[in-house]
């Protein structure tokens, strides 16, 4: 059930928004100066009309989607997360979230996914755009996700913030799979330990609840696409069921999805006990290589294995991964 390979489509997220944008003429693309980096070089293509090149102005940006969205578009917003969330914090406060309108802001290569050390590395996202009034945070896990996602947030109300991996995606969920808005995505139930994961580190979460499976642990593994508003619900019938909870994420560890989950449980009272995966207070270095990274930020496949296995009490040294952390081509630079 959680064996990989797990293919790889190109550009899911480029050519889903060419195709919404074929059937909704409200539809505008915006590009902070990374339009090949994040895929919407497709759009350019078909749609320049729509197209509008911000430069690397992303406040000025903002606040351009903020005014369009006014005159009855819905702009989709393109960068690397860092520079949808960070550098234009205030921007997105006062144009787009406190008036509640409907821009997309799409940010590409989130937490250690990106090669550039801090200046490009959005390890804090999540946090900033989970304390936005109005704002919607999502964190879709595959190509089908991705193919859905585009279409499915055009017409929520207010901003949106959608966290994309770029380039090659894998493909997790079998055709038949419906991204919900609403609802977590229990992918498994298991009473010993559960992994509640989101993004690009639902493949690396399948991958740790294998080994622990084939060490006799029973693993429930819940993939959560909507950070905020989070499921609720959704999150305790899952963490009810086990004994401990391990969140992972692409994500400081403070203020993203382990924090919303370790909110919920602390609110409602449920015991189990929790560790969370993800960047420690931190900032990570450049790199050429993603699983460098990932293995030096604690991100690895084993890492959570590790996690899992520490809150199982059991004797002797943590199952070890023979998966891979990141098929070849998988990571793409700037």
């Amino acid at each position: 059930m959680f064996e990989p390979p797990f293919p790889t489509i190109l550009k899911p997220y480029g050519r889903a928004l060419v195709e919404l944008a074929a059937a909704r003429p409200e539809i505008l693309c915006l590009s902070g100066d990374l339009t090949r980096q994040c895929e919407v070089d497709l759009f350019q293509e078909r749609f320049p009309e729509r197209f509008i090149h911000a430069g690397m102005a992303e406040a000025n940006m903002m606040s351009m989607a903020g005014a369009l969205a006014r005159q009855g578009f819905v702009p989709y917003v393109h960068t690397f997360g860092v520079f949808a969330t960070r550098r234009p914090l205030d921007q997105v406060v006062n144009a787009i979230a406190y008036p509640a309108l409907p821009v997309r802001l799409i940010g590409f290569m989130p937490g250690v996914s990106s090669p550039g050390g801090p200046s490009h590395q959005a390890i804090e996202d999540v946090a900033l755009m989970r304390a936005l009034p109005n704002m919607t945070v999502v964190d879709v896990g595959d190509s089908e996700e991705i193919a859905q996602v585009v279409p499915a947030i055009a017409d929520l109300p207010g901003p949106v913030y959608l966290r994309l991996k770029r380039g090659e995606i894998p493909t997790v969920f079998e055709p038949g799979h419906r991204l919900s808005l609403s609802a977590v995505h229990t992918v498994a139930e298991g009473r010993d330990v559960l992994l509640v994961t989101s993004g690009m580190m639902l493949p690396v979460t399948l991958q740790a609840a294998a080994t622990l499976c084939e060490a006799g642990a029973d693993v429930g593994v819940v993939h959560i696409p909507v950070i905020k508003p989070l499921d609720r619900d959704g999150v305790l019938r899952a963490a009810r069921r086990s004994a401990a909870v391990v969140t992972v994420e692409n994500h400081s560890i403070i203020g993203g999805l382990g924090s919303a989950v370790a909110e919920v449980l602390a609110e409602e009272g449920v015991a189990a006990r929790l560790r969370r995966v993800g960047i420690a207070d931190t900032f990570a270095e450049g790199a050429k290589s993603g699983p460098y990274l990932f293995e030096k930020y604690g991100l690895s496949t084993q890492h959570v294995v590790d996690a899992a296995w520490s809150l199982l009490g059991r004797p002797g040294h943590s199952p070890q991964s023979r998966i891979e952390q990141a098929a070849e081509g998988e990571y793409a630079p700037v």
